[in-house]
């Protein structure tokens, strides 16, 4: 007999994937706009702001579920776990504002002269990263999840790698700060994406694993 807590939990699975699309929109369009050249503050500051007020209704429907229902161990696991990736997704949406907030005032990545080609992949790794987390939470797919560890070394390699191109480059002072901002807010995505993969993982299989 289906409960009516079940329910419930069904409505905040679909909160929370909304949010991650938002929250993946976001990042998608502050990204782009970096990397060529366009000023898209405004709007993904906008979508940061709708990610932030899906996350206010995300804990108001997991606090209505446990004191209306009581939830037991095995449902209480699920709501924690689904306000936790809340909470990761409104940090997507920050981030992704942040990169267009430096992007609009030190300068765009094709006015600095900072030549490599580290930038770009660290860009393919993070949104690939952000793609499957969001992919994995809709399928509360563990296996899609646990794949972003691997992702997320490269990550943290090609992050590094970039900060001592940096320290040597010869750009302007802001282009240089730009840049080195920039790279930190896609290595701390990348960090978030693990932590809702391994929220998802918990979800699906009740194992507490990490992926950092």
């Amino acid at each position: 007999m289906a409960r009516l807590l079940d329910a419930g939990l069904e409505q905040l699975t679909v909160m929370v994937y909304k949010s991650g699309e938002v929250a993946k929109s976001a990042i998608n369009l502050s990204i782009s706009a970096f990397m060529n050249g366009k000023d898209a503050m405004e709007d993904v500051h906008d979508l940061s702001d709708v990610i932030s007020s899906m996350t206010v209704e995300i804990e108001n429907k997991a606090f209505e579920l446990i004191v209306k229902y009581q939830p037991v161990a095995s449902d209480l696991r699920i709501i924690n776990s689904y306000m936790k990736v809340a909470y990761d997704f409104e940090r997507y949406g920050r981030y992704a504002w942040d990169i267009s907030f430096t992007h609009k005032k030190l300068g765009a990545l094709g006015e600095c002269a900072v030549a490599s080609d580290l930038m770009p992949k660290l860009v393919e790794k993070v949104s690939l990263m952000v793609s499957k987390s969001v992919k994995a939470l809709r399928e509360h797919d563990a296996e899609l999840a646990k794949t972003l560890a691997d992702t997320e070394n490269e990550v943290d390699e090609l992050y590094f790698a970039y900060l001592n191109q940096l320290s040597k480059a010869r750009a302007q002072s802001k282009c240089v700060m730009c840049n080195l901002l920039v790279s930190r807010y896609l290595e701390r995505i990348a960090d978030h994406t693990t932590y809702v993969g391994e929220a998802i993982v918990y979800i699906a299989t009740g194992e507490k694993i990490s992926l950092r």
